[in-house]
């Protein structure tokens, strides 16, 4: 019988500790609630004795969850339990989260004190705990390191006083999964009364192990996985949830367990954590980085074109989202090259795949990456046709105002004619004069990405701007090399526009 894994998300508490700053309470609240949406079973929403802020944010953060079980942390102190109890005061059910060290490091080092001491204050901690609530979580910190004979022993008697679910974490990253796997094995053969409480695991990233210490402790018979969103936490992370959630999900027949997570709420989640944070998801992370869906390779793309299952263990639907196309770059084949015209909305007849390709690869080396309007330009218009270019600027002036407005002028040829806008912003040159292009062209784009690089030829040094713009759903990409930074931006954008122009013109005369 398949057997349910906790997850409990400590994004707002472990995950927080590595921001370069404390997050708004909104921020957190917004958080909360896409973790609550996820079905995450236990948010750990803070540790409400450290500041006023997190005290508040937990507060506010129990009045809008419906699914989760809220959690906070308190240290073994009197103090820290009571006002956490406060905080979550309002619900009827939370979770009490008390750690203390326990390896002879933290005892001796840090807490100054002895094992007996350590036990007596668990013990007395406990206590006043349990006036509060029944669900009472224990962290024997630094458990990794801790010596098995005291872990089996510390573990026993928090169970015997009450505990419902014992925390084994690997504070500082140091454990391999096999040594991991066994202290979990050891708590389950040694401790007599261990099937009254739930083991879980906070596992840290300090050595790449995370994600595979928190499987293995599985494996071993631990029920509750901790971690954060992206793998977010202090030093190097935490395990990254998606990638366990998603382990569990792929490897279910081998793992024999399940989670209630919402898979498909993911990603979704993992962009709000991102943006939010201010932690950008690196293109190769695991489950939600960009590539995780994406084919270069052509016999890669052959083989995905077949059947995805070839090259894809998981879908991206699983995850949130939507089909992820193919990069076409200089390594990808023929059979990418006709699938994507054919999504687009080409039929073989209307082009040469042969002539199409050769001229794709020429390009793909020069620029990198295709896109879809450079493959209609590639595939239907003849080169230097001086038709290709309906929008030209002839006059651009920009003046800054007392008050500090920016006034821009600009002249534009649409075709033979030209037309003139005048726009006033507060916002800045470059935001005005995207403004102003989108008004006088009436190409409703979306800016989505540009990068300002400096580039040097000779003596000279010039500016390199790359912009990324989506149209219809319909990604364009430009890069432009000026002196001057507005004229790179604003010669560029008319690039985008240009061939936003081109596209429409193709589909007219060659749509299957």
């Amino acid at each position: 019988m398949k057997e349910k894994i906790i997850i409990f998300d400590t994004t707002l508490r472990d995950g927080e500790q590595s921001l370069q700053s404390s997050l708004q309470i909104k921020d957190k609240i917004k958080i909360a609630l896409a973790l609550d949406a996820m079905k995450i079973d236990i948010i750990e929403a803070g540790f409400p004795i450290s500041s006023p802020g997190d005290f508040k944010s937990v507060q506010e953060i129990c009045k809008n969850i419906k699914y989760s079980t809220i959690c906070s942390l308190a240290r073994c102190v009197k103090k820290d339990i009571q006002v956490a109890a406060k905080a979550m005061s309002k619900l009827e059910h939370f979770r009490i989260h008390l750690f203390v060290g326990t390896s002879k490091l933290h005892i001796e080092s840090k807490l100054k004190k002895n094992f007996e001491e350590i036990q007596d204050m668990a013990i007395k901690s406990i206590k006043i705990a349990k006036k509060y609530t029944d669900d009472i979580e224990f962290s024997c910190e630094d458990a990794g390191r801790t010596n098995i004979d005291e872990l089996c022993k510390i573990v026993e008697i928090l169970i015997k006083n009450g505990v419902k679910t014992i925390n084994i974490p690997d504070t500082v990253g140091y454990t391999l999964p096999n040594e991991f796997s066994q202290i979990i094995s050891n708590l389950y053969n040694r401790v007599p009364n261990i099937d009254q409480a739930i083991i879980s695991v906070h596992c840290h990233n300090d050595l790449g192990m995370a994600v595979g210490n928190s499987i293995s402790a599985i494996q071993s018979g631990a029920r509750q996985i901790e971690g954060t969103i992206t793998g977010i936490g202090e030093r190097a992370g935490n395990a990254a949830l998606e990638e366990i959630i998603m382990i569990i999900k792929t490897r279910k027949k081998l793992l024999n367990c399940f989670t209630n997570i919402k898979h498909k709420k993911i990603y979704h989640t993992s962009k709000i954590i991102s943006k939010i944070c201010n932690i950008s998801i690196p293109l190769n992370k695991s489950i939600i980085g960009k590539n995780s869906f994406s084919h270069s390779s052509g016999i890669h793309q052959d083989g995905v074109i077949k059947n995805r299952k070839n090259y894809e263990i998981m879908s991206p639907q699983d995850i949130g989202l939507k089909k992820i196309q193919l990069n076409l770059t200089s390594r990808s084949g023929r059979a990418a090259v006709k699938q994507r015209m054919k999504e687009i909305g080409y039929s073989e007849k209307n082009y040469n795949l042969k002539k199409l390709y050769k001229k794709f690869l020429k390009l793909a080396d020069k620029k990198g990456q295709i896109f879809d309007y450079d493959l209609e330009e590639l595939a239907f218009i003849k080169k230097n046709n001086k038709k290709n270019k309906y929008f030209k600027l002839k006059n651009l002036k920009i003046s800054s105002t007392v008050s500090k407005k920016t006034k821009i002028f600009i002249k534009l040829y649409f075709g033979k004619k030209i037309k003139k806008i005048k726009i006033k912003t507060k916002n800045g040159q470059i935001n005005g004069i995207y403004k102003a292009l989108k008004k006088i062209t009436k190409i409703n784009v979306l800016l989505k990405n540009f990068q300002i690089n400096s580039v040097r030829k000779g003596k000279n040094y010039f500016t390199k701007i790359k912009i990324l713009m989506k149209y219809k759903n319909k990604k364009f990409y430009e890069t432009n090399l000026n002196k001057d930074l507005t004229k790179a931006f604003v010669q560029a954008i008319i690039k985008i526009f240009n061939n936003i122009w081109k596209s429409k013109q193709i589909k007219k005369l060659y749509k299957k």
